[in-house]
């Protein structure tokens, strides 16, 4: 977003990081606990009033150094992962998961979401940063991103996972678009 805090910038007026606490706390199957993994701005991060830690790796090694430290810090049995520069993921998110992650024995709970594809058809696609997480994979994941592991793909695949499709007919096909740019987050806003 050109250098600017993505989490805090305003969506509706709220920060983005701000909404995704209170969609979290809207979940049909809310967590228990919630914290916010960010490296910069943390005071501004932790005034929403939840725990705020940095990455564990350095160098800003992507997304598997915020699971990282979510299974670092994770108290329960479970993690629940997701960006905030998704502002509208579904309040069915951990209910959903939790329920796919139980019925299947799995290590992991991924949501896909419809994509069209080259040809304009509707694809599912995995959503992988939108992940429930068993905490016993802490030494599996410290291990990968100790080798270099940086692929979010590369190391769900090590482990028993289940893909849960967010494509039922009330499901919200939208549900899953994510804002890179300033103005793709504008044209999110338009678009409710």
């Amino acid at each position: 977003m050109g250098g600017v805090d993505k989490g805090l910038q305003n969506f509706h007026g709220m920060p983005l990081a701000q909404r995704a606490l209170r969609r979290l706390q809207q979940q049909t199957l809310p967590p228990a606990e919630w914290m916010i993994n960010a490296n910069r701005n943390l005071a501004a991060y932790e005034a929403f009033g939840v725990p705020v830690w940095p990455d564990a790796l350095p160098d800003y090694a992507g997304p598997l150094a915020g699971f990282l430290t979510g299974l670092e810090r994770c108290k329960t049995p479970l993690l629940l992962t997701l960006p905030c520069d998704v502002p509208n993921f579904p309040l069915t998110l951990c209910e959903r998961l939790a329920h796919a992650l139980q019925a299947q024995d799995a290590e992991i709970a991924m949501a896909a979401a419809p994509e069209p594809d080259a040809h304009g058809q509707p694809r599912l696609r995995p959503q992988p940063v939108f992940c429930l997480l068993r905490t016993h994979l802490l030494d599996s994941l410290r291990r990968f991103t100790q080798q270099g592991g940086r692929k979010i793909d590369a190391w769900t695949a090590q482990h028993r996972q289940v893909i849960v499709p967010f494509d039922e007919a009330t499901d919200d096909p939208h549900a899953f678009a994510n804002a890179n740019t300033l103005a793709e987050l504008r044209a999110l806003e338009q678009a409710q």
